[in-house]
This record gives C-alpha cells, structure tokens and sequence, in this order.
C-alpha cells in the first residue's frame, strides 16, 4: 500500500505507476535536474505554515510563529515564511546572513545557539535583529557590552533547562539536565541568569524560552514543563521580571513511515496554550505572549528525495545492496540517528513488492545506509527511487564528504517546477581553496 501520510498533500499516482508531486511527474523531474534532487511542494510548505498559525492563534490571539532555520533555509524560502507571517528562528549568522539577503524584516527574528560568537552578535545587534535568546553567562556579559558599544538596548529572553526528559533520540533531547543548551533550574543557575540579565544596562528582558528536543510525538512533556517554568518564573515577579514572552521552543514530530502518527498541530497547540492559561490564572500572571519554533514539522512533510540507482549487489542468503547516487552526504540522519524511511520506486507506485533490498548510498562508509532489509518491487539500474519526509535536516546538514557535490533543490507547484538550488560543481567545492 502507498504511504500516502508520508509524502506532501499534493501527491498522486498516474495511470502508469509514475509519482507526482506538485502536479509533477517525478521522473520528468530527473530528466530536467538529474540526481540526487531535493523537491519541496510548495502548497505543503505554505499549507503547514498556516495550519500553525490557525491552531495556535485561534486558541490564543497573542501568538506567533517562527519557523526554525536549522531544519532547512535559503533565500527562497524566507521570502515564502515572510509571506505567510511568519518569524525566523536562526542559530548562526550565517542563517541570520540568509534572512537579511531575503529582505526578511531582522524584528521577526530570534537569534538562538549556545555558543554565538562575538562577530555573529555584534553583526544581529547592528543589524537590529528581533530577539537574542540567551544561553549562557558568557553570552549575558558579551551581549551586554556588545550592545552599551553599539548605543543600543537589545531585547532578551533567557533560555532555561527546565529538566524534562521528551522521551526521544539522546543525540535531540535538549530539555533535560545534562545538557548544553540553556541554563538549569535545578542547579540554580536560570535563576542567576534572570537577575543578572534584570540588572544589565544594556539588555531588556522579555522573557523565556525553553525547547525540549525533537521530534517529539507525546504532549505531556509539553504540559509538564510549561507549568514548571511558568511556576517557576512567578518568584522573579519581585524582582522586577514581567513575563511578556514565553516560548516553549518546538520539536514537534512528524510521520517518517507509514506507522508513525504524530499528534496534530492543534493538539500541540491545546496542550501548550491550555496549560499556559491555567497555570497563569492560577498565579494570578498576565499571560503573556507566546511564541513557538517550528521548523521539521513545517519542511519535513513538504521535502522529498530522489535518487537513481546504480550498482546492485546480491550477496545469495545474506542481503542484496541496491545503492544509489547519493546517500549520507546529503541524508546522514540514518547514519547519524538511525532514522528509518519510507522508500518508493518512483516509476513502479503500483508494482508488489517481491524481494527484500537494503538502500546503500554511494560514499565510503559502509554506515552508508538509506534503508535496511525493505521490501520492494524488482529493481535494475537506472530506476528512480523517492524518500518521503526529507525536506527538514536532510539538506542543511548535507556536506561534501568524498567531494561529492550537494544536490539541488526544486519547488513544485501546480505543474511548475523553479530550482531554488542549484546543483554544485567541483568548481564550487574547490572555490575556497588555496593553491
């Protein structure tokens, strides 16, 4: 059966079996741009974008959303988040770079990270970003000269480690003690930060943040710890803290296979803003403004992989390797998470599976590993496979690992297909270089 709940809104299936997305046949894709490609669906994009903005602002008016940069960022797509109203989360200055070249307003702009450097803060402060989420005392000391140089006074939230584990991959929990992100209630250190961050001259505290890990697919973790923080942030009210933002980050999960069922974007929101509004009126709080992150439950669902394959490799009573053009180099979270995909051959929908395939990618690792023991419909060379749910991590952690050149990206939409992202050269590798 096809794993419809995986792959973008718009896709179908034609009468001979091909892939379509965005009202575009997959394969005439691969003729146009060659493989590896990245294809985004633009009205998955856009849909995702306003269903957040509903579900959340319709329970709460004072809310916003900014999409997360690190699942995935270009040009392109900032100008389509600034259409839709939305903010920018970035985490480096090169995303905060990205978000400028766009003509992104810098106000709808968060500037998060654990260890921003002194040129990346002085590049958001003069440059009038939105917001600096604060994670560390270095930071707080760094940011506060950085602005009193600049005659300027930056808005702040303060990052805080409220200690609930989300029950997901070691390697994306954030949220828990034993962290490098933010600073730990328990050790008393978000404590320290507040009132520090209360006295500096140059730094307006607005408020905090806390982000839990990712992908998430329980809403307890998000009620446990919005009612911590909240409790918790009530004892700076004489200090002089009035909470007027509070976010509780994003890591909001997504479908990678047919079993998986995330929670709904409304049930995410329920579950924050209920427990928000009880918890503010059981301590007689403002409630104050509330902003989330999402970023691989917006892209994720939009993006999908196409490789072609190549060498196959049929080792009798052990395993058959179909491997193809691409791999860890633009896909490591196999590797890296062990995440599990869907994998559909492009141009055979309808074929039954037959034979069981391991995906190999085409890198010198024998980690190199797409998919594991899947069954699938006779494949040979040439054929064109898709991975679902590939539009978040996948192409911003891509590298040039074996020199191989990044893939492309393609937004589809209604039948038209524009590249966002070129293909690499060698040149382009090489451009760095110093002979």
């Amino acid at each position: 059966m096809f794993p419809q709940n995986v792959f973008p809104d718009t896709t179908t299936v034609d009468s001979q079996g091909r892939l379509v997305i965005g009202g575009c046949n997959t394969l005439d894709l691969v003729s146009e741009y060659g493989t590896p490609l990245y294809i985004l669906d633009e009205q998955t994009l856009r849909a995702r974008c306003r269903s957040y903005i509903q579900e959340f602002r319709q329970r709460r008016k004072e809310c916003d959303v900014y999409y997360a940069c690190k699942a995935y960022i270009n040009p392109a797509l900032a100008k389509i988040f600034d259409e839709e109203g939305m903010g920018l989360d970035v985490v480096s200055g090169g995303e905060l770079a990205t978000a400028q070249a766009a003509g992104f307003p810098l106000e709808r702009v968060t500037f998060h990270g654990n260890n921003k450097t002194p040129v990346e803060l002085e590049f958001a402060v003069s440059n009038g970003i939105g917001t600096v989420a604060v994670d560390s005392f270095y930071e707080l000391d760094l940011l506060n000269r950085i602005a009193a140089e600049a005659g300027k006074v930056q808005n702040i939230i303060i990052r805080v480690s409220p200690g609930v584990d989300p029950h997901t991959h070691v390697y994306t929990t954030t949220g828990t003690l034993d962290s490098k992100f933010g600073f730990a209630i328990q050790t008393g250190h978000a404590a320290q930060a507040v009132r520090q961050a209360l006295k500096a001259s140059n730094l307006n505290l607005l408020g905090l943040h806390f982000h839990l890990g990712s992908p998430i697919f329980e809403l307890e973790p998000y009620r446990v710890a919005t009612d911590l923080v909240l409790r918790w942030a009530a004892q700076f009210r004489e200090d002089g803290l009035e909470l007027k933002e509070f976010s509780p980050g994003g890591g909001f999960a997504i479908a990678y296979t047919r079993d998986d069922a995330p929670p709904e974007i409304g049930d995410y929101a329920e579950a924050i803003i209920s427990t928000m509004t009880a918890t503010c009126s059981d301590l007689g709080m403002e409630i104050p403004n509330l902003t989330v992150e999402p970023g691989r439950s917006i892209i994720g669902p939009a993006g999908v992989a196409l490789y072609q394959i190549g060498a196959i490799k049929d080792i009798p009573g052990v395993r058959k390797y179909v491997s193809v053009d691409g791999g860890m180099g633009d896909n490591i979270r196999p590797a890296l998470y062990q995440a599990v995909y869907e994998v559909v051959a492009a141009g055979k929908v309808n074929d039954a599976p037959t034979e069981r395939v391991t995906i190999a990618g085409k890198y010198c690792e024998s980690g190199d590993l797409l998919a594991s023991d899947i069954m699938m419909p006779e494949l040979v060379a040439g054929d064109v496979l898709a991975i679902p749910a590939a539009g978040a991590y996948c192409p911003s952690m891509a590298s040039n690992y074996n020199l191989n050149p990044r893939p492309p990206m393609v937004l589809v939409n209604n039948g038209q297909s524009r590249l966002i992202r070129r293909r690499e050269s060698y040149q382009d590798m090489m451009h760095c270089d110093v002979i």
